[in-house]
């Protein structure tokens, strides 16, 4: 009878075999824990923005109005993800909606509107790819533009000009006259 092989321990410090199997993982971050002083070492994911960034497809202007347009995104709570209260207050319905987040919500529907509007191409990705941070292909195979699929490689041109827009529409990117 043929024994198991064992499976050689493997070290801490690298991803898994799982984890390298898939593309966008950065360079570890090396840093002390805070509460024991322990040295540690993060593998962090790139974002959609960051590739692009990396491959020189978009502008740093363009990557920062993104990144501008997700952190509104996620102030203004649209995402759908709830949580639950630590700790619940009786009569309390939990619904209400902070100023910050009217504030953040008004922002991102000004964007949306200097995309086009929400049933606009630059819109719906945006709000898909940037602030639900689906990726550029499973938007285009699964959401599209008004219920169409898209091919991934016109739906990359779609995020790069609409971030282009964005950088106008923010002033990350100094506007240019026609000439």
């Amino acid at each position: 009878m043929a024994g198991k092989r064992k499976a050689k321990p493997q070290d801490p410090m690298r991803p898994s075999k799982w984890r390298l199997q898939h593309a966008g993982l950065a360079e570890p971050i090396r840093e002390a824990d805070p509460e024991t002083g322990t040295p540690v070492q993060h593998h962090r994911m790139v974002d959609s923005l960051g590739q692009m960034l990396a491959n020189g497809t978009i502008t740093p202007a363009m990557h920062e109005a993104g990144a501008m347009f997700r952190t509104q995104f996620r102030a203004a709570a649209l995402d759908g993800m709830r949580t639950m209260q630590m700790v619940r207050i009786a009569a309390s319905t939990g619904t209400a909606v902070s100023e910050r987040q009217l504030d953040a919500r008004g922002r991102v529907a000004r964007a949306i509107s200097a995309l086009g509007g929400w049933d606009s191409a630059a819109g719906s990705c945006m709000w898909h790819v940037v602030g639900l941070e689906c990726s550029i292909r499973e938007w285009a195979m699964r959401h599209g533009w008004s219920g169409r699929v898209v091919n991934p490689a016109q739906a990359q041109g779609m995020v790069v000009a609409a971030l282009g827009v964005l950088a106008a529409h923010y002033g990350t990117a100094p506007r240019t006259r026609a000439a």
